[in-house]
């Protein structure tokens, strides 16, 4: 009898946990909608309201500021208030203020709501990845939580495209509302979805007093594996920021519009996406270390190649990429769980994403100075340069990799 039920439970558990990951992806691809759809409003804002390419990468380190600086207090909140409700407040935040983006007049006015924004969406990261992890203590959690990246990449290729065409019909202002109302709407939903799936609860007093009396700080049990691991994010997120800010300006000095714009963000998406893919294959059969190489040398020669080719052939390059630049950080983000006790997770990746998202707030403003000074092709040939920081760091992760395993 006991073996019956033990065998009756598994298809039970196994459809919650699929459940749990299908409401942290939605709500992944709403949020790096919002992040990323600011890379094609970027150059309207700076013809608009006749910005400078240092204040129009101020726009975007704003959003990235407030998101990075509210990833830990999100994690620290988590362990009393659990991550449901906090994950839907912060949704909803973030909807409001894409909602009043549609009625700013000017660049204080889009600084001040991206910061509101930005705020709202520092739930996410933590928070999801958390609660994914939590659904697959064991088996299988590398594999969910590389289907949770995945469904940010999602979001990443469809909002974009989807809002350049509404631009071209309508303008940038309905677009911004009309997704942030899309984004309550998905907030509510997640939210009963996940209350249904008992997902993000509060810890009950006796289970936070044994956490908080089993261990302190922000529980990293291997230092150097976690370490290198965020030092490694800190770059690579530079990286992508710095080039996705600029990726539109070089584009539009090709000729592009807001149309091909789109697309081309799009193409560079969609190559992260299967680049997510196709580097777990390769690091399987190569070994991480070697395929986090590949990628870096890669995505380093493909920033370079880009600038003097024609709009088409860039066009041509975006995917292969985008591949290498996503492939790489999502080789080794999935190790973060192991380097973390699991009664600190929400805490310590809100640590991770924080010391990232931190760099890639940094990021636009730093490369939007070089653009002013130079240009924006000198600008992405820094950034191209500032990729190969990562290599020396990757070799840190040899032996925390070799002894680290799911917990």
């Amino acid at each position: 009898m006991l073996a019956r039920a033990r065998a009756l439970a598994q298809p039970e558990e196994a459809r919650r946990r699929r459940g749990v990951l299908a409401s942290s992806g939605v709500t992944h691809f709403l949020h790096d909608g919002f992040s990323d759809g600011i890379y094609l409003l970027l150059p309207m804002w700076q013809a608009e309201f006749g910005l400078s390419l240092a204040a129009t990468g101020v726009l975007k380190s704003c959003y990235s500021g407030a998101l990075a600086a509210c990833q830990v207090p999100a994690g620290l909140l988590a362990e009393r208030f659990g991550e449901r409700a906090l994950l839907a407040i912060g949704t909803v935040v973030t909807g409001l203020g894409f909602m009043a983006l549609g009625f700013t007049g000017g660049f204080l006015g889009l600084a001040l709501t991206l910061i509101v924004a930005g705020a709202g969406s520092g739930t996410q990261h933590p928070l999801n990845a958390t609660v994914v992890a939590a659904a697959y203590p064991q088996r299988g959690r590398r594999a969910a939580l590389g289907i949770y990246n995945f469904t940010g990449d999602l979001g990443k290729i469809a909002v974009p495209m989807a809002a350049a065409l509404v631009i071209a019909a309508s303008d940038w202002r309905f677009a911004t509302a009309a997704y942030g109302a899309i984004g309550i709407v998905v907030a509510g939903l997640a939210f009963v979805a996940m209350r249904a799936l008992g997902a993000g609860d509060v810890l009950i007093a006796e289970e936070r007093a044994a956490t908080r009396a089993a261990r302190g700080g922000w529980g990293i049990t291997d230092r150097r594996g976690f370490g290198a691991l965020a030092a490694i994010g800190v770059v690579d997120s530079a990286v992508r920021t710095g080039f996705l800010t600029f990726l539109p300006f070089l584009l539009q000095a090709k000729g592009a519009d807001v149309a091909t714009i789109g697309l081309a963000l799009g193409l560079a998406f969609a190559g992260g996406a299967s680049g997510k893919f196709l580097c777990g294959v390769l690091a399987e059969r190569a070994g991480i270390l070697r395929t986090v190489i590949v990628t870096e040398l890669v995505t380093a020669a493909g920033i370079l190649l880009l600038l003097p080719v024609s709009l088409l052939a860039a066009l041509a390059i975006l995917p292969l990429l985008g591949a290498a630049l996503n492939g790489t950080s999502s080789v080794l983000y999935a190790s973060v769980a192991e380097f973390v006790a699991a009664e600190r997770r929400s805490r310590g990746f809100g640590l991770f994403y924080t010391l990232g998202i931190g760099s890639s707030a940094v990021a636009p403003f730093v490369f939007g100075v070089i653009s002013d000074l130079a240009s924006v092709t000198t600008a992405l040939v820094v950034v191209a340069l500032l990729v190969t920081a990562t290599l020396p760091l990757t070799w840190l992760l040899r032996a925390p990799l070799a002894s680290a395993a799911p917990s």
